[in-house]
């Protein structure tokens, strides 16, 4: 009798301890408590599934749509071989459960105008164009980042021109009955309910456009033999360093804007060296020709014809400027990818998403870069210059940084190797390697943004033509629109009745796609996103560091 008692209260603890676990860490591994508006919106999630007992679990235990769990492939089979190399009969599951009807995917009715091929009327005409702003300043390209993608990728940089040629907006559940581009992408914010840019197809199907397997970088033609060794035990060496000092601008550039102006500090860990820096010319055009953009924007068609540069990519990046003042510009580097591939636990993929905007800030103080913040999920890491790893060039330009792109997930790190991030125990973690190596510089679209502006701004309807965003000169022609759009760069995420979906611990298999640039905190103070900012000065400090931090 005893013993049976004894096995019953065993029985007991044991299940009420795993309950607890199952209820508690969902909440401690997330860094942000979720708001009113966000509870409301899982308890919705929750109730769109059919069963009950799948309810109860969910609410419960934390355990979601375990019934739709399956092995979720990067890629499909095909004759090219990029089929996820030994996974041909996992990727059978993908068709052997369906997915879920609830919504109706039908392909284009109609070509619609791509970015690169806006009508003359859709221009800016001469009184608009002579309020852009000039040229980026050498010094953004000079010291333009170098991104390594995983060598194993399967999703790569994307155009959002292309991007949003397979997209049509929804609000909720309701197809919106509009054609979307990028010059006019700011009207959808007149909808009452959230818009998000929706693939007309499934996207388990895994169309061409969702890969742009066009978008892998050109190699380098060098043999690698400035290639930093990850195994040298000499830290120049091993990550690039080339000055091991801390700055010593003497000022507070790691926190300013144009209403907090840097101030003289005086550093008690240097000495004042005394130099006197020259002026700072923030419009200073860079001398010889940049690659042009995969957009005809000012440009001829005989110039998309000329030979692809080392490190080119047909996937243009973003680039975003910020006078902050005071010889304070933070120089946005914004990297699109039409999909974001989660990550796996125990062979169970969690946070894919359609859309993936992820990003680097380096600060400049008068034309010198001080900081780098790289994002990370929903956090990121700061570091400061002399800390991260660095390439040579040649023709007398100066070192650039080096960063890293995770397989998937896209997350920006400072180093190759395996970063852990949300779930404990390494569970849920980011790859990064020396892949192909890709220069943004070669191939963007860039512009300058007024934070100022955007605020005196931020009433207009809709419809009206905003400024705060200029083009920079070398794009006259770009469209602005589509930086305004509130709305969603994905899908929404997927109801729990849907049979790609599932949460497990809090993680969805499915969440929803991102927000633009705008919506990154662009006039920040500090370096990093969030207020809360820590000032890495070692890469060996970043892996310790959390990645929301």
């Amino acid at each position: 009798m005893i013993f049976t008692v004894r096995r019953a209260l065993t029985s007991l603890v044991f299940c009420t301890t795993v309950v607890f676990l199952l209820w508690y860490i969902p909440a401690a591994i997330k860094p942000t408590v979720p708001d009113p508006e966000e509870r409301k919106r899982d308890e919705e999630w929750v109730n769109s599934s059919p069963y009950w007992f799948d309810r109860q679990m969910c609410r419960w235990l934390g355990v979601c749509g375990i019934q739709h769990i399956r092995w979720d492939a990067p890629a499909l089979p095909g004759p090219d071989g990029d089929d996820g190399r030994d996974l041909k009969l996992e990727l059978m599951k993908l068709f052997a459960l369906g997915w879920s009807t609830g919504r109706v995917y039908t392909g284009k009715s109609g070509s619609r105008p791509r970015w690169e091929s806006a009508p003359v009327d859709l221009k800016r005409d001469e009184a608009s164009t002579a309020k852009i702003m000039n040229e980026v300043p050498d010094y953004v390209l000079d010291y333009a980042p170098l991104v390594h993608l995983y060598s194993g990728e399967n999703f790569w940089p994307s155009d959002i021109a292309e991007h949003i040629e397979h997209m049509v907006p929804f609000r909720g559940e309701t197809k919106l009955n509009t054609s979307v581009d990028l010059e006019h992408l700011a009207r959808l914010n007149a909808e009452k309910e959230t818009v998000f840019l929706t693939s007309e197809v499934n996207v388990e199907s895994r169309p061409a456009w969702l890969h742009n397997r066009v978008g892998q970088p050109v190699p380098f033609d060098d043999d690698g033999d400035d290639t930093p060794d990850p195994d040298s035990d000499d830290e120049e060496e091993k990550w690039g360093w080339r000055d091991h000092k801390r700055p010593s601008s003497g000022t507070t550039w790691w926190d300013a804007d144009k209403e907090h102006p840097t101030h003289r500090i005086a550093d008690p860990r240097h000495k004042n060296d005394g130099r006197v820096r020259k002026p700072f010319e923030k419009r200073n055009t860079r001398g010889g020709g940049q690659h042009p953009m995969v957009g005809n924007f000012g440009y001829n068609d005989e110039d998309k014809n000329k030979p692809d540069h080392s490190g080119y990519s047909n996937g243009p990046a973003v680039l975003i400027l910020v006078d902050k003042g005071g010889g304070i510009v933070d120089a946005f580097w914004f990297f699109f990818y039409s999909y974001n591939l989660g990550q796996t636990v125990l062979n169970i993929r969690f946070g894919n998403h359609v859309g993936d905007w992820e990003h680097c800030m380096l600060r400049f103080e008068n034309g010198q870069p001080r900081a780098m913040f790289l994002s990370e999920h929903a956090g990121g890491q700061a570091y400061a210059w002399e800390a991260l790893e660095k390439r040579p060039q040649k023709n007398g330009k100066p070192d650039r940084p080096v960063i890293y792109s995770a397989v998937g997930s896209h997350a920006m790190y400072a180093s190759p190797g395996m970063h852990p991030y949300v779930l404990p125990f390494k569970m849920l973690k980011d790859l990064t390697d020396r892949g192909p190596l890709w220069d943004p510089a070669l191939n963007n679209y860039a512009f300058w943004y007024d934070y100022e502006v955007d605020h005196r701004e931020e009433n207009n309807p809709p419809e009206q033509e905003r400024t705060s965003l200029m083009p920079a000169a070398k794009n006259p022609h770009l469209p602005t629109s589509w930086f305004h759009f509130d709305g969603y760069w994905g899908d929404d995420t997927y109801p729990l009745a849907d049979r790609r979906q599932w949460r497990l611990f809090g993680e969805y298999h499915y969440t929803t796609g991102p927000l633009g640039p705008k919506f990154k905190n662009l006039e920040r103070k500090k370096v990093c996103q969030m207020e809360r900012c820590r000032l890495l000065y070692s890469i060996e400090a970043g892996k310790k560091a959390k990645w929301y931090s």
